[in-house]
């Protein structure tokens, strides 16, 4: 069983918590798109990431000087977002750790794809970002592209399982590329609402599924889960598995309006 979810924009260096212990499976595609990004102007990098002056500034000069073998950090160590302030792998004990370490899986437009103890750098480049790269002989308008088979291979080489914790712009680099053998199980997290005419409502709430996907990595460890099916005990954040609502390829996990996170 392989776990996928979604990188966070804003990343630190933590050289002081764990040392980075393996370098990323696609480290010669990154270094592809850092010396392509390195060719780019301001105005144009501005655009890739979608940012404001300043938080272009950060960037830019970290791609000025950035190298991908030196002041590395774990990549579950290195993002900062609602997903891993839930997950908490800082306090992770020995046996949880080894756990994210074998089964856990970062998606990123950068690296492609990340194990745990993967050491990286930070990085501003999300999947969804336009491109216009030639590299040998192909040109490249966007990372789906640009990575194509390339994560979901790699992900269906080691295991048959994939419990899906990504965002959709992050899932749909790997979803449409798997093999039909290998199993792909989406969670999902909703609130339930009443509507006008006092019926049940659900909605996805984005910041709210943030919390619980990572809410559901630090479960996962803790519990030692290797079967789909113990994915259905899931209780964190006043969520509970809806049957009726799931199927083998989507995990319902429905919130009552009475519970409180």
């Amino acid at each position: 069983m392989k776990i996928i979810i979604s990188p966070a924009k804003k990343m630190n260096v933590r050289e002081d918590l764990l040392p980075y212990e393996t370098l990323p499976h696609f480290l010669e595609q990154a270094e592809t798109l850092k010396t392509y990004l390195k060719t780019l102007d301001r105005k144009t990098l501005q655009q890739i990431w979608k940012c404001n002056d300043a938080i272009a500034d950060l960037n830019e000069g970290r791609l000025r000087t950035m190298d991908l073998t030196k002041c590395l950090t774990p990549a579950v160590l290195s993002y900062e977002g609602l997903q891993y302030l839930h997950m908490s792998p800082s306090v992770f004990d020995d046996g949880q750790w080894q756990y994210v370490k074998e089964h856990l899986c970062i998606l990123s437009g950068f690296y492609g794809l990340l194990r745990a103890a993967d050491g990286i750098v930070p990085y501003r480049l999300e999947m969804q970002a336009k491109i216009d790269m030639r590299r040998n002989g192909v040109t490249y308008n966007n990372l789906y592209d640009f990575w194509a088979g390339l994560i979901a291979g790699k992900l269906a080489r080691e295991e048959d399982i994939i419990v899906n914790l990504a965002s959709k712009e992050y899932s749909k680099a790997v979803e449409s590329h798997l093999p039909p053998e290998t199993a792909f199980i989406t969670c999902q997290f909703v609130v339930c609402k009443q509507d006008k005419m006092g019926g049940r409502k659900l909605v996805t709430k984005g910041t709210e599924a943030k919390m619980a996907r990572g809410e559901m990595v630090r479960f996962m460890a803790e519990r030692s889960i290797e079967e789909a099916e113990g994915l259905k005990t899931f209780d964190r954040l006043g969520y509970c598995y809806e049957e009726e609502l799931s199927d083998s390829a989507v995990y319902v996990f429905v919130k009552r309006p009475d519970k409180a996170i």
